[in-house]
């Protein structure tokens, strides 16, 4: 059977719809296995989403699909929630595989010296999204229950979104219902968040249904009026690609979010409560940075520029607030930036965890920068992440 068709065969199986199916059909599956993965040990990766925030695997899956690649770590990391982070770390075990469980959040900067300026979060100035990393068994339901409010906020903003998407697409033969068509596709009703993702995969199945696969392409350009590159068109003109719906997402993401983008408000919890928050759970709080951007590895995102500039400045915040990590992507970044913010790293004290931010099904678990010498103390991070949410159980 062919590697990718035998995969997809396994995620229908891991992407069961309870916790319970999901996990015993992992024992099955790998108990089937003719041939063990190639370990690939000079991999980790911190930073995967799964269906309980957005994406394609469910905590399961992820756990089989990390192995799949040859990662012997995986780190859970979904948006306002941990509600997968007890059957990841179940899977892990059947799996063999090391964990870390965290969640990744977004902040209001009131209060701070970074207060209006805008530094990771391309939609809103004076919000930092924040990573919650290393969480212990024992903050899981802390989390939980300090997030639930938060979540119920966010879904009165995405009400307001969902509506501003009507008001764009209406004319052209296409509305969303958020009850009937956003929520079902996420795991609101099992402690899971909905995000922007959302709201736009929703549409994208809309666009796919109204228009086809054949013509999606010419529907995005001609319709509304998105220009297209070579790549993409490519992408959306093949009614084969297994990634359809995700190509169509990026592209939805990258055009429309400033058109339909609500701003965030009553769901941001204070910077400073957070701090104390991810204290009270046993994390270690991190600063994801995300650097002035030239070309979105993830494709969507455009060029922009973030915190680079005041770099210095931003360190100096974080260390009178007590933030106690950085997180990054080594592949969304020029090896100049990489450089100088280790350094800072160094100079501040401050623990490095690596992650390359998995949402989309084209997406590898993989980050092949992690190769490279200057990045191979992230793998050693891992592990002792891994090892202190342990000694923590």
């Amino acid at each position: 059977m062919d590697k990718f068709v035998e995969r997809q065969e396994a995620l229908k199986l891991l992407n069961a719809p309870t916790p319970e199916e999901r996990l015993a059909n992992l024992a099955i599956v790998l108990g089937s296995e003719k041939e063990k993965p190639e370990v690939k040990p000079q991999f980790a990766n911190n930073h995967i989403h799964t269906i309980y925030s957005f994406s394609p695997y469910s905590p399961t899956a992820a756990i089989y699909c990390a192995r799949d690649e040859g990662l012997e770590t995986a780190g859970i990391m979904d948006h306002d929630s941990i509600a997968g982070a007890v059957e990841f770390r179940k899977a892990g075990k059947i799996a063999g595989i090391g964990t870390t469980c965290g969640m990744e959040c977004r902040a209001s900067l009131d209060g701070t010296r970074m207060a209006g300026r805008k530094l990771n979060n391309p939609d809103q100035a004076g919000i930092a999204y924040m990573a919650i990393h290393s969480v212990p068994d024992s903050g899981f339901a802390k989390l939980q229950e300090v997030f639930g409010p938060l979540r119920e906020k966010r879904n009165e903003r995405n009400r307001k979104m969902t509506a501003n998407i009507n008001a764009l697409m209406e004319s052209k033969g296409i509305t969303l219902d958020f009850d009937k068509d956003v929520l079902p596709i996420s795991q609101y009703a099992n402690g899971g968040s909905v995000t922007e993702r959302h709201l736009l995969c929703a549409l994208s199945e809309k666009i796919i249904a109204r228009a086809g696969k054949e013509k999606c392409a010419e529907f995005v350009e001609e319709q509304l009026g998105i220009k297209l590159s070579e790549k993409q068109k490519g992408q959306l003109s093949d009614p084969q690609n297994p990634h359809f719906v995700y190509d169509l997402l990026g592209v939805m993401k990258a055009e429309l979010v400033e058109k339909i983008y609500v701003p965030a408000t009553e769901e941001c919890i204070s910077f400073k409560d957070l701090v104390k928050l991810a204290d009270e759970a046993g994390a270690i709080l991190c600063y994801p940075y995300l650097g002035d951007i030239t070309d979105s590895v993830t494709g969507d995102k455009k060029a922009a520029k973030f915190e680079d500039e005041f770099l210095d400045d931003l360190f100096e915040m974080l260390k009178e607030e007590g933030v106690h990590g950085v997180t990054y992507m080594p592949a969304r970044n020029t090896k100049e930036q990489m450089t100088r913010l280790q350094n800072l790293c160094r100079e501040y004290g401050m623990t490095e965890i690596s992650g390359e931010d998995v949402n989309s099904s084209r997406q590898s678990m993989i980050c092949t920068q992690l190769e490279d010498p200057q990045f191979k103390h992230l793998v050693d991070a891992t592990w002792k992440l891994i090892e202190r949410e342990k000694v923590s159980e």
